[in-house]
């Protein structure tokens, strides 16, 4: 028996014999919708000067203040022990400013840490937390903002999509991209274009990984509907939607329009989630002109989990929180 998506695509092959005219999205924001200001410097409202830091470097802040405050130490002792002050640790502590190995080592005999596998693990967030992301090749092309999407898609071991308007960008094939790139109605330069496009292709290198996340994507009925690019490149994003709901680790489902009102039409949003339990899930939520991450703990799981009793399979039913 065929699939409601196995129907939608056999439906977009006829219109593809007739001829149809290449719908494009409205002007929207955030990478969730697909708009090249998303991804690239090019309007819009000024972004702030320095980008949120990494996950691995707020892990290592945030345990090291909790030595520094189980050892009763100051933050003045602290500073004064790799010979700064209170302010620099306040800046490693809320991780705005990296830490060297001797320094850390340092603070490792001030709090009196004995842990050896605590310290290895610590060393190590320390170098890894200074690794440039492949995406730093792009420069300044790139938003802040959309650094740090690229940022904690690299570092999460689990993600849940939820998505209304257009196949998230993890999932989209290149014509799919193209079009929704294309479709913000505003003049670029091929290069902007080449590169925005580039970028959107090499973060789904991620599912090729010796461990790659689990993903958990659940979408709108109207996603499938929206026609994007024409006919032909609607029927190769559906089929690449039945091809990759059958990859291990990653389930695609479909709230369908039956369903009618339910709490996801607030919007889209995006949840990343860490293996360290110190690190806080962060959910990613898109607006006109860039995105906003905040970091927080049980209540997004009440919020996504009752979308996964609303959304129906394409070939299985799964659950993101096993």
């Amino acid at each position: 028996m065929e699939s409601y998506l196995q129907q939608l695509v056999l439906q977009c092959w006829r219109y593809t014999s007739i001829g149809s005219s290449t719908w494009h999205m409205p002007t929207v924001g955030g990478d969730v919708y697909g708009t090249l200001d998303a991804d690239l410097r090019t309007g819009g409202t000024a972004m702030p000067a320095h980008p949120r830091p990494t996950v691995r470097r707020r892990r290592l802040g945030a345990e090291l203040k909790r030595l520094r405050e189980a050892a009763d130490v100051s933050m003045d002792a602290a500073g004064a022990a790799i010979d700064g002050d209170k302010s620099k640790i306040s800046r490693i502590e809320n991780a705005r400013q990296g830490i060297r190995g001797l320094e850390l080592k340092a603070l490792f005999n001030l709090y009196k840490v004995e842990d050896e596998k605590l310290k290895a693990a610590l060393l190590t967030l320390a170098r890894e937390s200074k690794r440039k992301g492949w995406w730093q090749q792009y420069g300044d092309t790139l938003r802040p903002d959309f650094q740090e999407r690229l940022s904690l898609e690299a570092e999460a071991v689990r993600l849940f999509a939820f998505q209304t308007m257009v196949v998230p960008g993890l999932l989209q094939t290149a014509g799919y991209a193209e079009a929704v790139i294309g479709g913000t109605g505003r003049p670029t330069s091929d290069p902007e274009t080449d590169a925005a496009l580039a970028v959107r292709m090499e973060r789904q290198s991620i599912f090729n990984r010796e461990e790659p996340p689990q993903y958990f994507c659940v979408l709108d009925e109207a996603v499938l509907h929206r026609e994007i690019g024409g006919s032909a490149v609607m029927v190769e994003q559906l089929n690449k939607l039945l091809e990759l709901d059958g990859t291990p680790g990653l389930t695609i489902q479909i709230i369908p329009y039956a369903q009618g009102v339910y709490a996801g039409l607030d919007g889209p949003f995006t949840i990343y989630s860490y293996p360290d339990p110190m690190d806080l899930d962060v959910v990613g939520l898109d607006y006109l002109d860039g995105a906003l991450y905040l970091e927080e703990d049980g209540p997004l799981r009440d919020t996504a989990e009752p979308l996964t009793s609303y959304a129906q399979p394409l070939y299985r039913r799964g659950s993101p929180w096993t």
